[in-house]
């Protein structure tokens, strides 16, 4: 199982690195053509709403993808560190709204970017069949994958 890790600093300009570095792992580890698209959009979705959470929390720890290239498929890991309900330090922001994934913020700082949290969820759902989302007092992640074509041939 080989496995590629990339950390960058929560900034916008960042997110297309991840996506060219994504999809060149993705071809290496035997992804069809057809779907490499389709890993290169759900990334940057995934990538977008991390920096996204990580700049409205003022969080300044880098977003983490992790790309695994495993024996029948092909996975990546988007993460944050913005902690998900219930956790100490979402409870210290003294704030009890919620995104659509569970996370807390402030009212203001969330109102706007609720919207766009939902969307990019949706989008994600829409373009990955084997998607979970998760969240926790460590932060969240966004867990994508995809068959090998050495699955394909297996079957």
């Amino acid at each position: 199982m080989a496995t590629v890790e990339l950390r960058f600093s929560a900034q916008p300009e960042h997110v297309r690195t991840a996506r060219l570095v994504a999809a060149a792992v993705a071809r290496r580890a035997g992804v069809d053509e057809a779907l490499l698209d389709e890993v290169r959009l759900a990334v940057g979705e995934a990538c977008s709403r991390a920096v996204g959470l990580h700049r409205s929390h003022g969080i300044t720890a880098p977003v983490t993808v992790v790309l695994t290239d495993e024996e029948k498929a092909f996975s990546i890991e988007v993460g944050d560190e913005v902690p998900g309900p219930g956790s100490e330090a979402a409870t210290a922001t003294g704030s009890s709204d919620a995104t659509p994934d569970g996370r807390t913020g402030s009212m203001d700082s969330e109102t706007d970017s609720d919207g766009e949290d939902e969307m990019g969820l949706a989008v994600i759902s829409g373009l990955v069949d084997d998607v979970e989302v998760r969240s926790g007092a460590d932060g969240g992640v966004i867990r994508m994958s995809w068959p090998t074509k050495s699955a394909a041939a297996l079957a």
